[in-house]
């Protein structure tokens, strides 16, 4: 079975700050993969570079067997033109840690956006589209208010069924409750479990460990730019075997 995520020795510098120093990972197809560490060990920037978001200046990055932002010509790699590189962003999702729906556009109008500019599709057959997955979100009731009219977790379940109206084959989620007061991020996360029950690939950078040890498949710590430890979530999260791991487990569980 072909990864939907596979990183070799991925490196990513910004200036002289080296921020990923050889990741090596794998995701398969239909599992929640679960990143956490501490703030600046390079978990956002890693899932930046799986979108191309993020250039990277070393090592490969697969997305469902393809490299991510080049071809690659015998031993050389040549970077995508971004048009082919946005056409590949459409199959992967990403939700924010802030929402950054468009103010002007009511709910339905964020989740319809995409598809009818990027796919060019129906406005008719997005609309029943939108429809269902705002339902899916609980948000039905909420379809023609705008952003400013909706509460952080609403906004951030908006943004969700934004990312999931192009269909994609890979979910990419970036702390996306750290922004929402503590009682909102209950409601997002049972969003995000149907979404593992359905079996949608999701990658997602999180504080709530009771998510990835309910929910998760796999889990890293990362630290300094490097994979510290990983495994099953309820392994790593209830018996680490890495002081680092240890350390930065006591102060977050």
């Amino acid at each position: 079975m072909t990864a939907m995520v596979k990183s070799e020795g991925v490196h990513k510098s910004f200036g002289a700050t080296e921020v990923l120093k050889g990741i090596d990972l794998e995701v398969a197809e239909g599992e929640v993969f679960c990143l956490i560490g501490p703030s600046g060990s390079g978990k956002s920037t890693f899932l930046r570079c799986i979108n191309h978001l993020e250039k990277i200046n070393a090592g490969r990055l697969y997305v469902d067997g393809e490299l991510v932002g080049y071809r690659q010509k015998g031993d050389k790699l040549y970077e995508l033109k971004d048009s082919e590189v946005a056409l590949k962003r459409r199959d992967i999702g990403m939700v924010f840690q802030r929402f950054n729906l468009f103010p002007h556009m009511t709910a339905i109008e964020n989740v319809m956006e995409a598809p009818i500019q990027v796919r060019g599709e129906s406005k008719a057959v997005v609309r029943e589209r939108a429809e269902r997955l705002l339902d899916r979100v609980g948000l039905a009731d909420k379809a023609r208010n705008y952003p400013s009219q909706l509460s952080g977790g609403q906004q951030q379940r908006v943004a969700i069924a934004r990312a999931l109206a192009m269909e994609p084959k890979l979910m990419l989620f970036d702390e996306p409750t750290s922004a929402l007061d503590p009682e909102l991020v209950g409601d997002v996360l049972d969003v995000m479990r149907g979404l593992a029950e359905d079996g949608m690939t999701m990658i997602v950078v999180t504080h709530e460990m009771g998510f990835a040890r309910e929910v998760g498949d796999s889990l890293v710590f990362m630290d300094g730019g490097v994979v510290v430890e990983s495994g099953h979530p309820r392994d790593v999260l209830t018996n680490p075997q890495h002081d680092r791991t240890k350390s930065f487990l006591s102060k977050v569980l």
